[in-house]
């Protein structure tokens, strides 16, 4: 019998066999879409019990080897995941945050430069860092968000995070503090001022690390160093700056430096260019701060001095541009990998409740990449042809 259809609200009608074929083709399309669902759905995926059956153990020593927890040895650890990524095992995040009351989440930020505009993954330091700090997170079944210190949105509040890695935090820092107010873990990447409440910390040694670059420097030949440096109040640029005083004191030397808000690029420019248009004009610089190197090579060409015969050159950059610069430029590296990965296992240990007795402070060891621009050309010497034996 004839069938109404209707269709964008007009009325058609179709002939019956037409319209069974329509069902049955449907029909069809829907018991494919089923049989699909069910060959991708649970029935395909290995759960926690199929490792531990596979893996001969028990299911807490899979949920333990796959988290890190617990005490397992390292073998049985290596033996379970290598079972689990065999049989495709992935954890359910929906299931571990009812379990746990943790949401895997892991939060990344710079509270120092929070008021400015500052995009601090451009700077190689911090891209470096927060690449390794990624991948650590991922390693350890955690994501990482990274976050503003300041935002129009309430994006704190709508993240649930499980703690926080926060970057050279400032004086009585108000981030870290309402973080820890809320009872969440943070480590700080940078030695917290004063009695900053972090959970634990990472950093380097900036006043060994700035003696040892001001004797290079020294060695080199430079008799008045300066210094470029910033006006922030994070340990960093307070230890460098004050190492760097002290070294000044210890030989004799009149301190030369100009400081400038390091999250302004043109106000570094600026500042290197005031530095070498002092009366008292430094022969060799420190800076900081990336890009200080190009700054400083770009004030030397204005003002005719030749790097390095009359001017030498260290800046602190995880950069490889200056590996290509003209001359190269000495560079100071933070060993920024290495601080990622550090802080972020800290972070998650102190999320889990892992205690191992690992120290919660933690010093990594710079390195000093030298290149042309700290190396003073030893003075020519002209040597004279070889006379021929004089005939008498």
């Amino acid at each position: 019998m004839p069938v109404n259809v209707r269709i964008c609200d007009r009325p058609y009608r179709l002939r019956e066999p037409y319209y069974r074929l329509a069902m049955t083709a449907a029909g069809k399309h829907q018991v494919s879409r089923t049989d699909t669902s069910r060959r991708s759905g649970r029935q395909g995926r290995a759960g926690i019990r199929d490792v531990a059956a596979a893996a001969g153990v028990s299911i807490t020593t899979v949920s333990d080897a796959l988290n890190g927890k617990g005490r397992l040895p390292d073998a049985t650890r290596r033996h379970v995941r290598e079972v689990a990524d065999r049989l495709g095992y992935r954890p359910s995040a929906a299931a571990r945050t009812l379990r746990t009351g943790k949401s895997g989440l892991i939060g990344l930020t710079v509270t120092t430069y929070g008021d400015e505009p500052f995009t601090f993954t451009e700077f190689a330091y911090f891209a470096e860092m927060a690449r390794a700090a990624t991948s650590a997170a991922l390693a350890r079944g955690y994501a990482l968000v990274i976050l503003p210190a300041t935002s129009r949105h309430d994006v704190w509040s709508n993240v649930a995070l499980d703690g926080t890695v926060v970057i050279d935090p400032s004086d009585h820092d108000p981030v870290v503090t309402e973080l820890v107010r809320q009872g969440l873990p943070v480590v700080s990447d940078g030695r917290p001022a004063g009695t900053l409440p972090v959970t634990a910390w990472v950093d380097n040694d900036h006043e060994a690390a700035v003696l040892d670059l001001l004797d290079h420097l020294a060695a080199a030949g430079a008799r008045r160093i300066g210094l470029l440096t910033g006006t922030t109040t994070d340990t960093y640029t307070r230890l460098s700056t004050t190492a760097y005083l002290n070294w000044c004191e210890r030989v004799g030397q009149d301190p030369v430096y100009e400081s400038y808000p390091a999250h302004d690029p043109c106000a570094g420019a600026v500042a290197a260019d005031r530095l070498l248009a002092r009366p008292d004009r430094p022969d060799a610089v420190y800076g900081l701060f990336d890009p200080n190197g190009t700054d400083l090579l770009a004030a030397a060409r204005r003002y005719g001095l030749r790097v390095p015969d009359d001017l030498l050159l260290v800046c602190c950059s995880e950069s490889t541009v200056y590996a290509t610069t003209e001359p190269p430029i000495t560079t100071l590296s933070l060993k920024p990998r290495r601080i990622g990965t550090a802080v972020v296992q800290l972070l998650i240990d102190a999320i889990e409740g892992i205690d191992e007795d690992r120290p919660v402070e933690q010093v990594i060891p710079t390195e000093l990449i030298v290149r042309t621009s700290s190396q003073r050309r030893p003075p020519r010497t002209t040597v004279s042809a070889p006379r021929s034996p004089s005939k008498n």
